[in-house]
C-alpha cells in the first residue's frame, strides 16, 4: 500500500496585485483587498485629525477617510494631478482610501519570484511591507496596508467616519 503525501504549498501560486506608483517606487497590494479605485475627488478636510488625514470623501453615501500615502511613508508631499488616485480599501473591517501618484496594472505574478524584504527600502519602515517581486526591469515593493496604520490610528479613522 502506498501512501501519497500532497504537497500543501503550491509552488506555482499566483498573487493577484494592484500596482501603483508614489514618486519613483512602484509598489502593489492584494488585489483582495482593493474596493475600488477612484480619480481624486473633494477632499472635505476634518479640523483635529492627524496629519495623514487628507479628510474625508463622500463616496456614494458613504463618509470615508482619505490617508495621504506619502506622509503615512515619510516621503516628499507633492500636488496632486491628472494622475492621482485615491485607492478604497478594507482595513480591519473599516473603509478608507489612499492617495497614491497613480495607479500601473493589474498583475498576476508567480509568489516564487517575490523574496522577504531587506531591513529598510528607499526609507520606507520594512513593517509595512511584505515581499519584493523581482519583475523584468523593476523591482515591485508588495505593502500590507493594515500594518501602514497601528491600531491606534485605526481607531482614529472609526472616530472620523
Amino acid at each position: 500500500m502506498t501512501t501519497i503525501v500532497e504537497n500543501t504549498t503550491n509552488v506555482n501560486e499566483i498573487l493577484q496585485l494592484v500596482s501603483f506608483k508614489i514618486g519613483n517606487e512602484e509598489f502593489g497590494v492584494d488585489i483582495l483587498k482593493v474596493q475600488e479605485i477612484n480619480r481624486m475627488l473633494n477632499i472635505t478636510e476634518v479640523p483635529n485629525s492627524p496629519k495623514f488625514v487628507n479628510g474625508v470623501v463622500n463616496l456614494r453615501g458613504r463618509i470615508i477617510p482619505v490617508i495621504d500615502t506619502r506622509i503615512k511613508l515619510n516621503l516628499p508631499i507633492i500636488k496632486h494631478d491628472h494622475k492621482t488616485r485615491i485607492i478604497i480599501v478594507e482595513l480591519k473591517g473599516k473603509t478608507a482610501g489612499f492617495i497614491v501618484d497613480e495607479v500601473s496594472e493589474v498583475l498576476r505574478i508567480p509568489k516564487n519570484i517575490t523574496e522577504a524584504p531587506p531591513a529598510i527600502i528607499s526609507g520606507i519602515n520594512s513593517d509595512y511591507i511584505i515581499a519584493v517581486a523581482k519583475l523584468e526591469e523593476r523591482l515591485l515593493i508588495l505593502l500590507d496596508l493594515e500594518k501602514i496604520l497601528s491600531t491606534k490610528e485605526t481607531e482614529t479613522l472609526e472616530v472620523i467616519q
